[in-house]
């Protein structure tokens, strides 16, 4: 058959199903992402491919052998083996000899060790993507430094070591462009030895690993002036900020520093206008100063500026809403300086403006209205300033044309109600105002909108009935907290199913907690402290089999302790961010017959803008956060320090019976906190099988018996609290975790004895160590009963008024005193009342 093209990608082929290409008249072949595993027989399966010029395997698990028996395809022009298991060094034979090969991809693969010299061989490579391995080098490969035709090179996600290894290409004329992000930085000679020979037009060096505090740029970028992007960002470079590189490079049309310690006093832009450039990022370095007021000038075609996280101050130039890129789209982020005014008015009118966040700066006065009703404005970012007033009033039909997605407006000094346009915000899916004045009622249809997934009103004056949000099905995180809310939780969330945190606490909520619980089947995260529930904890929590964290702390509770709580698997979350930035180059996206040195260019240029861009876009992405106590503080937890995070807080209640032994079975549980409560019994001897807990606080119980040595074993504890306590017996050993902690840790636990404790258990009076059977608790607790405690107080008083009167009554001289002295007593208050009392009343009826 003459069949010069086949592609074969993404089905389910098998090794076995390759008999069927034989015969073939093939030049393209790609049966990448199917079901071949192990060694592919070149000369077997694969028979008569002879004038195979493309072959592309991505995704197919394979071993080392195909390297090895390649050669026999003496036609071929591109091979691109991206994930496909490959382990250990790279061979010397076999895959060299492939004399035509233009374009090689072995990226994402598991190899090691230097690139062997045989590579030399392959004298008409133009592309060379090792990405995402374990290669090494710590000098210039003799191996690269003879592929004098290569145009584009990926050496990304390796652990070479850069600058130096650059020198491999001193003598490359062709050069277009050199990605080797996520390297290993050395520091490079004072003195630059070598002339690059050429003109690179992409150049990408981001987030590599340094001893060095602050590198310097390296130095081949001083012979460089047709560079059209240019990524350094996450580097620890110091010094001043390169701007001689946008002096040099007048077509340059990414500009990428984030992330480093560049310092400028004076922000200074290149003084002739460079209308190629479309992004700017400068976010996370030292610098101070004003933005230039020319810098839409300079830059004219602008569509994303990132100056966040420096010192800069003064005001935001008002001609950045007034930028209009052939990009037609606006990215702009200057969070987390010092800038204050207001937002300027063309700004708040600009057409063109998809992202604006001014979060963390000094901005005040009131929000301009116009901003809500943009017709291209998705996220609008404004927390952490100094806007207060109520919110505007907006025409409900002219919002809901605007497509806002993300508002956040949380930490600034706004009041009054909600107004009801938000809830015609339909695109909305995240609305953050916590930490404000605003007060009323939480209006219902907010909880309706269909694309909501984050809603945060919490530390702010709201009050009445707690909404339901489970109208559209697609809120996932639900913060309430700190406000007025008052009366039961009724059906306010039966069966929301997408729920995975509810945050309620801190209300004035009264009532139990209802079954419906239960029907919360993603929830993850749930914290009802500090309100008025009553009842017992329902076991329908139990059927959460996704929660990792529960706080139902500083209310009412009553009764057990559910033992079906350790049906809990407490595991951490796969939940991923939705942000993709992973770009990598793929054969098979545009074949053989789509390469050539624009085609390149394009793709590297358009790929690291939009990294950059969703860096603008996602790089303080609101992350969901909650706030959980534990080792004694309050920390937030957040991002994916958050998903790791597991606990169960039901102190300060007035929970009652023995603590279950199945608790126990928590493996994943980094925080218990039962505190504050009526619990008796042991400390169960299982909770030696919490092997990640990093907090234990049992204080302020009734536990009785000894602490089991076996919790010596949690070698993850660093907080351990039962104080306030009948227990007694010997302090378990101070050694590993347990050496670290002091006398606060055992306070007032009368028979508890041994260090860090000053009583010595070797003193007459120390209680037995050994383990009191549950029937001698009351005895062996060493405390009186509080009845007991009643009836002999009472007793041992009318026993000693008896013995008083008889004494009185049979001694006469004891009796005479006693009579005196209860004369004289009274003589002295009759004299008091007289001279001070009644003279007072005289004194003030005369007046």
């Amino acid at each position: 058959m003459n069949l010069e093209e086949l592609n074969l990608r993404w089905n389910r082929l098998k090794n076995s199903d390759l008999t069927y290409i034989k015969g073939l008249s093939l030049k393209s072949l790609n049966i990448g992402k199917n079901l071949l595993q192990g060694s592919i027989d070149i000369g077997g399966e694969l028979d008569g491919l002879i004038n195979l010029e493309e072959l592309v395997l991505d995704g197919l698990h394979l071993n080392n052998n195909i390297l090895q028996n390649i050669h026999v395809l003496n036609s071929l022009k591109a091979l691109s083996l991206n994930d496909c298991g490959l382990t250990g060094t790279l061979p010397t034979q076999g895959w060299c000899d492939l004399r035509k090969l233009e374009v090689l991809v072995l990226s994402e693969n598991a190899l090691e060790g230097e690139l062997p010299s045989c590579l030399a061989n392959l004298s008409s490579l133009y592309h060379l993507d090792i990405s995402n391995n374990q290669f090494i080098g710590n000098g210039a490969s003799i191996a690269l430094a003879n592929l004098t035709l290569l145009r584009f090179v990926s050496l990304s996600q390796n652990l070479f070591e850069v600058p130096s290894f650059f020198m491999s290409f001193a003598n490359h004329s062709h050069l277009k462009v050199l990605s080797s992000d996520q390297n290993k930085i050395v520091k490079e000679s004072t003195i630059q030895t070598w002339v690059p020979k050429f003109q690179i037009k992409v150049f990408r060096l981001s987030n590599c690993t340094t001893k060095e505090l602050h590198n310097e740029v390296p130095k081949f970028l001083h012979y460089q002036y047709d560079l059209r992007v240019i990524d350094l960002s996450y580097n620890k470079f110091g010094g001043k900020l390169p701007l001689w590189l946008l002096e040099n490079n007048t077509r340059l049309g990414g500009f990428s520093m984030k992330g480093n310690s560049f310092i400028n006093r004076d922000l200074q832009f290149p003084s002739h206008p460079n209308p190629y450039m479309s992004i700017v990022d400068l976010s996370e370095n030292k610098i101070q100063g004003q933005i230039p007021t020319n810098i839409c000038s300079i830059f004219p075609q602008l569509w994303g500026l990132n100056l966040s996280s420096n010192i800069l101050e003064g005001n935001i130039p008002p001609c950045l809403g007034s930028l209009k890129s052939g990009h037609n789209e606006l990215y702009l982020d200057l969070s987390h300086n010092q800038l204050s005014g207001g937002i300027p008015e063309n700004l708040a009118k600009s057409d063109s403006l998809v992202l604006l966040r001014l979060s963390n700066n000094r901005l005040s006065g009131r929000i301009i209205p116009t901003i809500f009703s943009l017709h291209s404005l998705r996220l609008l970012y404004l927390d952490g300033n100094n806007f207060d007033g109520r919110l505007p009033s907006i025409d409900a039909t002219i919002v809901r044309l605007s497509p806002i997605e993300d508002m956040v407006l949380s930490n600034n000094n706004l009041s009054g109600e909600l107004p009801r346009w938000i809830s015609n915000l339909l695109d909305l899916r995240e609305l953050a105002l916590s930490n404000n004045q605003l007060d009323g009622p939480i209006p219902m249809d907010l909880c309706h909108l269909d694309h909501l997934n984050i809603l945060d009103l919490s530390q702010n004056n709201f009050s009445g009935p707690i909404p339901s949000c489970c109208g559209a099905q697609s809120i996932k995180h639900l913060h309430l907290n700190g406000n007025r809310l008052s009366g039961t939780l009724g059906n306010a969330f039966f069966n929301c199913s997408s729920l995975v945190t509810l945050d309620i606490s801190e209300n004035q909520l009264t009532g139990e907690i209802p079954n419906w619980i239960g029907t919360l089947s993603a929830l993850r995260v749930l914290l009802l402290k500090a309100n008025l529930f009553t009842g017992e904890i329902p076991i329908e929590l139990c059927k959460l089999h996704s929660l990792s964290i529960i706080v139902l702390s500083q209310n009412n509770l009553s009764g057990p302790i559910p033992f079906c709580l350790s049906n809990l698997t407490l595991e951490p979350s796969d939940e991923k961010s939705s942000a993709d930035t992973h770009w990598l180059y793929s054969l098979t996206d545009t074949g053989i017959a789509n390469y050539s040195e624009s085609a390149e260019f394009e793709w590297s240029t358009r790929s690291i803008f939009s990294q950059i861009g969703l860096s603008l876009f996602f790089g303080n992405q609101m992350e969901e956060k909650v706030d959980y106590t534990t080792k004694r503080e309050s920390y937030i937890y957040k991002g994916n320090i958050l998903t790791y995070m597991s606990g169960i807080d039901l102190s300060c209640n007035r929970l009652t019976g023995e603590i279950p032994l199945e608790i126990g079975n928590l493996s994943e549980i980094r925080s218990l906190n039962l505190s504050h409560n009526n619990l008796s019994g042991h400390i169960p001897v299982m909770f030696s099988r919490l092997n990640k807990i990093e907090s234990l606080d049992l204080s302020h119980n009734n536990l009785s018996g000894i602490i089991p040595t076996e919790l010596t074993k949690l070698y993850t504890l660093e907080v351990f609290n039962v104080s306030y306590n009948n227990l007694s017996g010997s302090i378990p050993s101070q050694k590993a975790q347990f050496a670290t902690f002091d006398e606060s840790s055992y306070m007032a636990n009368p028979f508890l004895c041994g260090p860090p404790l000053p009583k010595d258990c070797s003193e007459p009076n120390s209680p037995s160590t050994t383990t009191p059977n549950a029937s001698n608790d009351e005895e062996e607790s060493g405390l009186m009963d509080m009845y007991v405690f009643q009836v002999t107080f009472f007793v041992s008083y009318v026993i000693v008024l008896l013995v008083i009167a008889v004494i009185l009554y049979i001694n006469p001289y004891w009796r005479e005193a006693w009579f005196y002295f209860v004369e004289h007593c009274i003589k002295t208050c009759q004299y008091f009342i007289e001279d001070n009392l009644l003279r007072f009343f005289i004194v003030k009826r005369s007046k």
